[in-house]
């Protein structure tokens, strides 16, 4: 009942290009630091950079690699060396974009049951190629994207002087991780036959709960990095172990080897630090509550130190406005999610007669069996 139209492929031309234009704003902000003597935060973007891209090529390759079991060894191992080279999600890109052409600009009329069917197959093949590489952005988006909004958060209010390329890297973060999480979710619900599209409304509201619960945050974990830069660390290992003890708990069953499974459940941790994530698929009603009331326990508890403290490293006034926008966001964070889970969530209007339009037969059993990674996966 998913489709892929033209409307998707212009977004997914335009996702390739943001995903490039990234990578130049990374190197072109690390640069200017460099060149301006802060060589220390030169080099942590750099490492955010390099972290996600490893890990993101890692995923990508084992996903080809179980994708194309028994195929032509040849095949993998050019695979293999464009990934080394940190170059796979355009292979990704490349795949994609040749089924969705496929699809969105073939004609329909006066088609065979046969046609019919192969269309059908490559209409999935898109689809499943588009949330692949939605998968691997979520990742970035985690890995790189946000922890580099923190740093030039940080650096803001601990010098307060900002320059043009300053306020371009944190735009491009906050579009990089509002596209993410949008994009991986309509994708995601492509994907599966048991989900609805989204909604326009949806979406917004959708978008505005995540972006605005990070971003609250991203400025609590700046205002403790501010106070001191060990606790900073040390609460940010605390909650990637409890993120990870969780993960555990919950058995994922993501990766067909235990290492690659190991690897998930660490990224997952540290997706967990930022934002709630549902690995497991299952109703996630107490565990979100728990989740987003611990965040804003801590949140409180370091305004409420701040209050107390009133360091010099920081203005009165300046305090004063990252106090009001880290309660107001998380406070309309927590009220979008409210409203999207109470009145907009996919599954609210969700119809079972949606699933009687599956692909059947061999095609579509290895449709079935290639999405079933998405099972363990659903960020919610």
């Amino acid at each position: 009942h998913m489709k892929f139209t033209k409307q998707n492929f212009f977004f997914l031309v335009g996702g390739m290009i943001v995903y490039v234009v990234d990578i130049v704003m990374d190197f072109w902000v690390a640069s200017r630091y460099f060149c301006q003597g802060q060589y220390s935060w030169s080099i942590l973007i750099l490492c955010f950079r390099g972290l996600s891209s490893i890990i993101t090529q890692i995923f990508s390759y084992e996903w080809f690699k179980n994708d194309w079991e028994g195929a032509d060894t040849g095949k993998l191992k050019l695979v293999f060396l464009v990934h080394l080279f940190h170059c796979g999600i355009f292979i990704r890109y490349w795949f994609a974009l040749k089924y969705g052409c496929q699809v969105s600009f073939k004609q329909t009329s006066s088609r065979s049951a046969s046609e019919a069917d192969s269309s059908s197959f490559i209409q999935k093949q898109a689809i499943d190629a588009v949330t692949d590489i939605n998968m691997l952005r979520v990742f970035k988006t985690f890995l790189e994207t946000t922890p580099q909004l923190f740093i030039q958060i940080y650096i803001l209010m601990e010098h307060g002087k900002t320059h043009f390329y300053q306020y371009a890297a944190i735009m491009m973060s906050f579009c990089g991780i509002s596209l993410s999480m949008v994009d991986y979710q309509i994708s995601l619900r492509k994907s599966l036959p048991d989900k609805d599209e989204f909604h326009v409304l949806s979406k917004f509201m959708y978008l505005f709960y995540k972006l605005l619960t990070i971003t609250s945050w991203i400025l609590s974990i700046s205002l403790i990095t501010l106070l001191s830069v060990r606790i900073s660390v040390i609460l940010m290992i605390f909650l990637w172990i409890c993120g990870f003890t969780w993960t555990l708990k919950q058995h994922t069953t993501f990766c067909k080897s235990k290492k690659m499974e190991y690897l998930y459940r660490t990224v997952v941790g540290i997706i967990l630090i930022f934002s709630f994530f549902n690995i497991k698929g299952r109703r996630t009603k107490v565990c979100i509550s728990i989740y987003y009331a611990a965040h804003t326990v801590v949140t409180l508890g370091i305004l409420f130190v701040y209050k107390f403290w009133k360091p010099s490293i920081i203005k009165e006034v300046c305090f004063t406005i990252v106090s009001i926008l880290t309660i107001l966001s998380l406070v309309l964070g927590i009220l979008f999610l409210i409203v999207y889970y109470s009145h907009l969530h996919p599954t609210t209007y969700w119809r079972p007669q949606a699933c009687s339009d599956e692909v059947d037969g061999v095609a579509g059993q290895k449709d079935r069996v290639k999405t079933s990674r998405f099972q363990n996966f659903l960020m919610q």
